[in-house]
């Protein structure tokens, strides 16, 4: 069974055979390609036409990153799992006004409670500032009750972005003075948080990319983003459910336990990026946090973050088909 995610900086793919090597200033290696689930490629990647043809029958798509770390676009295979009865109730879902507005309310009102559990651990672990997240948390609560008034999803969309600037202004109380977010800005992001941010929601865009890519669902058609051509923004969609559940929380780890420095980050406020080490630093959190597992509460088995992603996946099809009505992932731990 695959379970990695390989990441490659600078250098050059080649296969021989059955076998695909890479080569960088740090050396050679091979790739278990057995084991690969998808690649993150940082920064320039050569590979011959050979490689892309190995990788794509195996199933392996490759995520690109620029120099800056932002998300460039995807190699993705082609469709082997896809079904044709799942794509067509997708879509009458999303031509459905009413079906639709569900679907992206139930992925709005996942993130805001994700986001409500982030706020309510630091509410309890930091009496400091318990009152003012407090404070923040009812206004949160207030923004969900509109939910059900949004009649469109401008409206919904509204919404979500009122709960998101919230939601950073709170994190603002609880970040050191060097890390508070002040405005959320993205290309190129303002300051170290804003950085995180990017680096972080890029790689979770991905990973449910990567998701989606093993189930039968169509990438290309969802519900609170708008499907454009050559955007798989089902990814868009779900992404919302797991950023505070995973990028958010990686985020707190490393600064709460001062886990990156100065040379973690280069550039100038206004226009500040990851340098290499603190690309590594966030990645390796990142991949630990996608194999930690947990106490399913409905599966009454352990499972890995990653497989939570899957899971959800698998709820929103049996939505779609009208076996199970879709709810959406909030954090039990």
């Amino acid at each position: 069974m695959r379970s990695d995610y390989y990441i490659l900086q600078d250098g050059i793919l080649k296969r021989k055979e059955n076998t695909v090597y890479f080569h960088n200033k740090e050396g050679k290696r091979v790739l278990p390609i057995n084991k690969i689930y998808s690649i993150y490629a940082y920064g320039k990647l050569s590979f011959s036409s050979g490689v892309v043809s190995y990788l794509a029958k195996n199933g392996i798509p490759i995520h690109f990153f620029n120099y800056y770390g932002f998300y460039e676009g995807s190699m993705y295979p082609r469709e082997t799992l896809i079904s044709g009865d799942l794509v067509i109730h997708q879509a009458a879902h999303y031509l459905d006004s009413e079906k639709r507005g569900y679907l992206a309310a139930q992925f709005i009102e996942g993130s805001s409670r994700n986001i409500l559990k982030n706020l309510g651990y630091y509410a309890r672990s930091k009496e400091d500032v318990r009152d003012a997240i407090d404070r923040y948390i009812g206004k949160i609560d207030g923004e969900i009750a509109r939910l059900p008034g949004a009649n469109t999803i401008p409206e919904m969309m509204n919404v979500e972005g009122r709960i998101r600037d919230i939601y950073y202004s709170a994190l603002d109380v609880i970040f050191p003075e060097e890390y508070k977010i002040t405005k959320r800005t993205r290309r190129p992001p303002e300051n170290r948080m804003n950085t995180l941010i990017s680096f972080g929601n890029s790689l979770m865009y991905t990973t449910v990319l990567s998701e989606i890519y093993n189930t039968q669902l169509n990438p290309t058609i969802a519900y609170l983003h708008e499907p454009f051509e050559r955007r798989f923004s089902l990814s868009l969609d779900v992404s919302e459910i797991f950023k505070p559940v995973i990028v958010d929380r990686i985020i707190l780890k490393l600064v709460n336990k001062n886990m990156l420095d100065d040379g973690c980050f280069r550039g100038e406020i206004g226009d500040m990026l990851l340098s290499e080490k603190g690309k590594k630093i966030f990645l390796a959190e990142y991949n630990a946090k996608l194999g930690t597992t947990i106490k399913h509460k409905g599966l009454k088995r352990n499972v890995s973050y990653k497989r939570l992603i899957r899971l959800e996946l698998y709820k929103l099809a049996k939505h779609v088909l009208g076996d199970a009505e879709y709810k959406p992932l909030v954090m039990w731990w």
